[in-house]
């Protein structure tokens, strides 16, 4: 969970915009940009946390892959739940969906709100323009096939 003071877009757009863009999984370097987990959202009161921007390895990013649910089979590579995981089982393969950062807690809801905002609409157009692709269909039925 974010610090209440989280990070003003603004400030990090134009590198937000490149992580963003990357063919690879963006949540690690969102979670990053972002202020880092608030000492209130423990159980115990733990202030050494307080602004800590590791992973905290709750798998949301590997359950909302899309990339993953087709190719389950990549998932047994490894048990490790975390976004260095997910980088490592998807890497260039990502759709740039961007479910990943938007399912993280380390990152900042206003990185969640331009991410909707701003890069939804570009994910899903590429999407759109891989799945009517007639050699990305072929390829589907390939695998599908094996």
């Amino acid at each position: 969970m974010p610090l209440p003071q989280q990070t003003d877009v603004k400030n990090v757009e134009l590198v937000l915009d490149t992580v963003l863009n990357t063919q690879q999984p963006p949540v690690g370097r969102c979670r990053l940009l972002s202020s880092g987990f608030g000492h209130s959202h423990t159980f115990k009161d733990v202030p050494e946390l307080s602004g800590f921007k590791g992973c905290i390895g709750c798998g949301n990013c590997i359950d909302v892959c899309p990339v993953l649910a087709r190719e389950p089979q990549r998932r047994t590579r490894t048990e490790q739940r975390t976004s260095f995981a997910l980088e490592a089982l998807v890497a260039e393969d990502c759709d740039r969906c961007g479910n990943c950062v938007i399912a993280c807690p380390q990152v900042d809801t206003t990185i969640k709100h331009y991410v909707v905002n701003a890069h939804l609409v570009e994910g899903m157009a590429h999407l759109l323009e891989k799945a009517t692709s007639d050699e990305q269909l072929y390829y589907d039925l390939l695998l599908a096939a094996a």
